[in-house]
């Protein structure tokens, strides 16, 4: 009898997904996450991130409490958006401005969960990462949406942890930060992603067409972004308004030496200033230069870069002076970049534009009637150039005559760009480095930081990769590393 029991029994067993559902993740088997940065970007991803049945938001971190003065591209994108993911059509309709802050974030994923586990104990809420580190000891990874100049700190303390790290771009706003991020990556053997990576169809095709030599020997990469959305200041502010309720400044500032609270260095204008961002190339450079780099195999970082940027004046007792801006981006720029033999390219030139700055159109263009589009790569070899796509625009050959003349015969590419969150959330839960790993991002972190270096420096900068020092310039190697507040060193800076 025993024995026919227990073969009844086997046979009642029904796995966990036919229980759930199609589609059904058993909790236990989740990726569980914690997320630091709940402003608007922050926000922005969390409402497609939540819904990826394979991740389990437990926890969530900002040093605002709550506050509804971020400023967005959009009055009300944020709110839409999250109002579609919750099924919610009256959610934020209280509030007054664009919100965010760690209240928001707990109280987006409380209500999502809920929705559908009506044992769902909810998420913890904390001010201070450090804290969350000690507390939230089994969460598997983290999701870092914070200011640029917190990422090195919060990635290395996550990683030494054993937590899984992925970083929205850059990995650093310094070079040697972006150098000790990597080599922890390493050392712990954590996986880790860089959002800025992405598979683009159009990259294999201008990698193709060098390598049949259509442009030639390739001599000039060109990359240009109508950059920066935000307002982009000279000087540092003067006045010294007092520090908003249940906003801790002190946190926000983390390793950066000590100054007063001002909204001007704040939620997302942050990106403008030497400390807490990396200007128009850290936004979107990462975008459009890493990609192609891992395509074209550039492995090694440039040895110069030479940067061009907007001067500014200001009036004083009726006498025009020039104003001496040592501590932010400036309103737009050129740099030019010296990039030495790579494994399967000979030594070309990188030149960035943004603020409105791009090359001159090409005159294959102005055969074709077409301008130069507002954000754009282009490919120039000593027999032709390639128009590349700076998002998801299939590149061309100039002049568009010679495009339809070489593509004769031969199909196009119809694969689609790949961003999507399952890369490294899959990455993460199998242990395995993803595509977009830290430790594929040494040149492109090198190059858009030896950029800034360039913009401070107001003069070429020779630089050695193997040491990590600029060698024609000796003081331009404090941009390298930063000034660290007391009690937020890190080691080997």
């Amino acid at each position: 009898m025993a024995s026919t029991v227990g073969a009844s029994a086997a046979f009642t067993i029904v796995p966990r997904h036919v229980i759930g559902g199609t589609g059904f993740i058993a909790p236990s088997d989740k990726l569980t996450l914690a997320y630091i940065g709940c402003g608007t970007q922050g926000m922005r991803e969390m409402a497609q991130l939540i819904t990826n049945p394979k991740v389990q938001i437990v926890a969530v971190c900002d040093p605002n409490k709550l506050s509804e003065d971020y400023i967005d591209w959009s009055a009300n994108g944020i709110r839409d958006g999250i109002r579609k993911t919750l099924g919610d059509a009256t959610w934020g309709e209280h509030f007054k401005g664009i919100p965010g802050g760690r209240d928001i974030g707990q109280e987006f994923v409380e209500k999502y969960y809920s929705k559908s586990d009506k044992k769902y104990k909810g998420c913890t809420s904390y001010e201070d990462f450090r804290e969350l580190l000690e507390k939230e000891k089994d969460v598997d990874g983290w999701k870092v949406m914070t200011p640029d100049h917190l990422h090195a700190t919060i990635s290395i303390a996550a990683m030494k942890k054993g937590k899984h790290v992925v970083i929205h771009k850059p990995i650093a706003n310094r070079m040697r930060e972006s150098k000790l991020v990597i080599d922890k990556a390493r050392s712990t053997g954590v996986s880790t992603h860089l959002l800025a990576w992405s598979t683009r169809p159009g990259n294999d095709l201008v990698r193709k067409w060098i390598a049949e030599g259509a442009i030639g020997n390739l001599k000039e990469i060109h990359n240009w972004s109508y950059r920066p959305v935000w307002p982009q200041w000279t000087t540092i502010p003067k006045d010294t308004p007092p520090v908003p309720k249940d906003f801790n400044w002190d946190l926000w500032l983390g390793p950066v030496p000590e100054r007063p609270y001002h909204p001007n260095y704040t939620h997302c204008v942050f990106r403008g200033w030497y400390d807490f961002g990396g200007g128009s190339i850290a936004d979107m450079g990462h975008y459009s230069l890493w990609p192609m780099f891992m395509t074209l195999g550039i492995n090694t970082p440039p040895n110069s870069a030479e940067a061009y940027a907007t001067t500014t004046r200001t009036v004083e007792s009726h006498v025009s002076k020039n104003v001496i801006n040592d501590v932010a981006f400036p309103y737009s720029c050129i740099i030019r970049f010296k990039f030495p033999k790579q494994e399967s390219l000979p030594a070309f030139d990188l030149f960035w534009y943004d603020g409105g700055m791009k090359p001159h159109t090409p005159e294959e263009m102005e055969v074709d009637v077409k301008d130069l589009p507002s954000e754009g790569m282009l490919f120039v070899g000593d027999k032709g150039k390639i128009l590349g796509g700076f998002r998801n625009e299939k590149p061309v050959l100039l002049p568009e005559s010679k495009m339809k003349a070489y593509m004769e015969g031969k199909s196009p590419s119809e694969d689609e760009p790949n961003r999507g969150d399952d890369v490294w959330i899959d990455a993460f839960k199998e242990k395995k480095q993803s595509p977009g790993s830290f430790l594929l991002a040494s040149t492109i972190s090198e190059t858009i930081n030896l950029g800034a270096i360039a913009l401070r420096a107001k003069k070429k900068v020779i630089y050695d990769s193997a040491k990590m020092e600029i060698t024609n310039i000796p003081e331009a190697n404090k941009y390298l590393t930063r000034e660290y507040r007391k009690g937020w060193e890190l080691e080997g800076v």
